[in-house]
Parts: structure tokens; C-alpha cells; sequence
């Protein structure tokens, strides 16, 4: 990290990169500069203290000259030594604040579902606990205490941690904080039983059988859940279908939870979109206005038909798992499943490889076999 005597001239003749870097007063240990990629610069303390790292904003370079923030410096690293909590200044920005910033930013990267449930998390479990707190000072220590007191909820711990990292990491960029102190790393997530549930072969006969029973009295009900069996597709990607979607014997989706992306139908699932009558836009044309149907139209029927096949515990989510598990089964690679679900990491798509474990086992056998002779 460069150090220099810092003057007026020289932090002006600082410039930005694509990253934020930091130049340090070779005058008074622990002080220095941050330069952001926006081109704002930010005056900062930073040191040691009883074996913890201190960051704290000392102010703006448009509000401080530098003999004004050496000076607040001085101030702040002695506060510091005596092991004194400084009261913020009015630009240390405090945590909601600056998580109120990011999801405005990640507004535009998120899908609004998403958006919505990081919300949640945020209104819910972080800032109970971390609002009114300077963003820079919030360490590993805090983080774990945090993380600890949800021991009882783990699932909205596990949730709340990468909007938490995501947070930090923003914090670190905007220059509030050191780089590279993301307090959310290394910390580990609660163990939680999987909820992958894959149909057997005789459970997916008598789904089938219990299907074709329905098939005259519900027919649209039975074709959306027979779709969701034969493309692998997500519960909402099959309700949105509109018919301009389905062309030269592909579903082309306009957008997915990973983006835009092809839905390679077999012919079973072209059969199944070609028996449909087009009664408007939507594949499955709700009744009220232009609209699809709402998931609860097919989740009800779905509850009714999962207890007449004595399958009480298999969810619509769970068809898909099972389209996967097949596809791995029948030799299919990780890459290629990963496609036909539309995974955009790779890492996804491997919670499917369970059912694989047996064919694992009776591989190494084989193996053990030859070369053990």
C-alpha cells in the first residue's frame, strides 16, 4: 500500500481505477486516503487496537482538507488507545442506511421475488439487531453473536447471511470499510436436513395412474403437473407459459430465475402443449382479466391428487428433482442436466446426484473387481 505526505494537491491529483485503492499518510501512522471507482475520496483511520482491527471514517475530501482530517485523525486514533467508543460522525454511515442503499442498487440485479424475500430478511433479522450501528464497526465478533441468537430459526439464518455478505462487501466498495473485511466469511451455515424428495419408479406409475383418472375432468390441471414431470421446468415457468413461447417444437422463455433460456421438449411434452386449446395468450389462461392462472389453482388440485396416490409428502417442486434424478440416471452429465434446468452454476445442479450414490457403489464394485485381479 503506498505512502506518501499527504497535502491538498496530492489527494486531488489522486485518480480513480476500476477498483478502490488506498493511499497512506507517511506522516501520522494509520491515517490515509480511499479513492473509489465513482471518484469520491474519503479520509479514514485505520489500526490495531488490543488485537482487533479499528476502521472509522474521518470525513470527505470535499468537506476536509487534509490538515483538517489529520487533525480528527489524531482525535479519533488517541480515542481509540483510551478505548473509547467514538460517537459517529455525520458521514460514518450507520448499517440501515447503507443496506437501504445496496437493495436500491441490486434492485436492477435481482428478480423482484428475490428482491422481496431479501427485504424480509433484512426488516427481520438483520436490522433488529445491527441498525443503529456504524457500518465499519460491526466485526466478526458481532457477526457470530448474531448468527448464534437464530440458532432456533436456521433456515432464516442461513437466508439472512448472504444479504448480510452482500451488505458488507458493498460497504467495503463505497469505502467504508477495509477491504478485504467482509466480517460474514468463514462462518458456517446450520446443518439442515435435505429437502430433496425423488420419485421412485412406482410412485411416478401411480402418480400416472391417478393422472389419466383426472385427465377428462381436469384436463389443464393434469397437463400443467404432466409438463412439469417432462421439462424439469419450475412451477412458475410452466404457469407463465405464453403460446408465442412455444414455437418450432421449443419453449423459448422470456425470462427464468437464472434469465432468458430453451426448454427442449420431448415429444410426450409437445403432445401435451398440443392437446391444449388456445383460448387466449396464456398456455393457462386465467379467468380473471389477461392473466394466467395463480399458483393456488394448481396447488389445490395438487394436494388432492398427492393424497388419493398416497404421495402426502411430495411436493409440485419435487417433480422437478425427479426429472433430474432420471436424466442422471440414464447417463445424462452434470452439465447437461444443469442445462435442462436452467442452472446458471454447476454447484446446483449436483443435490440432484443422490440417487446416483447406488450406481456409485455397484461402479466401484466393478472397478474393485478388475483391478483388484
Amino acid at each position: 500500500m503506498p505512502r506518501t505526505n499527504l497535502t491538498d494537491a496530492r489527494v486531488t491529483a489522486l485518480r480513480p481505477r476500476k477498483s478502490s485503492y488506498d493511499v497512506r499518510d507517511a506522516r501520522l501512522k494509520g491515517f490515509g486516503v480511499r479513492v473509489l471507482p465513482s471518484g469520491g475520496k474519503r479520509f479514514f483511520v485505520h489500526c490495531q487496537h488490543r488485537g482487533k482491527r479499528v476502521w472509522k471514517i474521518v470525513g470527505d475530501v470535499e468537506t476536509l482538507s487534509v490538515k483538517e482530517a489529520r487533525f480528527h485523525a489524531v482525535e479519533t486514533l488517541a480515542a481509540i488507545r483510551r478505548g473509547e467508543r467514538a460517537l459517529p460522525r455525520p458521514d460514518e454511515t450507520l448499517f440501515e442506511a447503507v443496506a437501504e442503499t445496496v437493495l436500491e442498487r441490486y434492485q436492477r440485479l435481482w428478480k423482484p421475488r428475490t428482491l422481496k424475500v431479501n427485504r424480509y430478511y433484512l426488516k427481520n433479522q438483520l436490522l433488529p439487531y445491527f441498525a443503529g450501528r456504524p457500518v465499519s464497526d460491526i466485526d466478526r465478533r458481532e457477526v457470530r453473536s448474531w448468527f448464534a441468537s437464530l440458532h432456533a430459526t436456521p433456515v432464516a439464518a442461513d437466508r439472512s447471511m448472504p444479504v448480510l455478505s452482500v451488505i458488507m462487501k458493498e460497504a467495503e466498495a463505497m469505502g467504508l470499510r477495509p477491504e478485504g473485511s467482509n466480517p460474514c466469511g468463514g462462518i458456517r451455515r446450520y446443518r439442515r436436513k435435505g429437502r430433496e424428495r425423488f420419485l421412485s419408479d412406482e410412485e411416478i406409475r401411480r402418480l400416472s395412474r391417478k393422472l389419466s383418472a383426472c385427465s377428462q375432468r381436469n384436463a389443464r390441471q393434469v397437463a400443467a403437473i404432466r409438463l412439469l414431470l417432462l421439462t424439469g421446468c419450475r412451477k412458475g415457468e410452466i404457469l407463465g407459459l405464453r403460446w408465442s413461447d412455444y414455437r418450432e417444437g421449443h419453449v423459448f422463455l422470456r425470462d427464468s430465475k437464472t434469465g432468458p433460456r430453451t426448454v427442449w421438449l420431448s415429444d410426450p411434452a409437445r403432445r401435451v402443449l398440443d392437446s391444449l386449446e388456445r383460448t387466449g395468450r396464456w398456455v393457462f389462461q386465467g379467468t380473471a382479466g389477461d392473466r394466467p392462472v395463480s399458483a393456488y389453482w394448481l396447488e389445490r388440485f395438487w394436494r388432492r391428487l398427492r393424497a388419493e396416490a398416497d404421495l402426502e409428502d411430495v411436493r409440485l417442486h419435487d417433480l422437478r428433482h425427479t426429472h433430474a434424478s432420471i436424466a442422471l440416471g440414464q447417463g445424462e452429465t452434470v452439465l447437461v442436466i444443469g442445462r435442462l434446468l436452467g442452472h446458471a452454476n454447476p454447484e446446483t445442479t449436483l443435490k440432484y446426484t443422490h440417487p446416483a450414490d447406488a450406481a456409485a457403489l455397484e461402479a466401484a464394485e466393478t472397478l474393485g473387481a478388475i483391478l483388484g485381479n
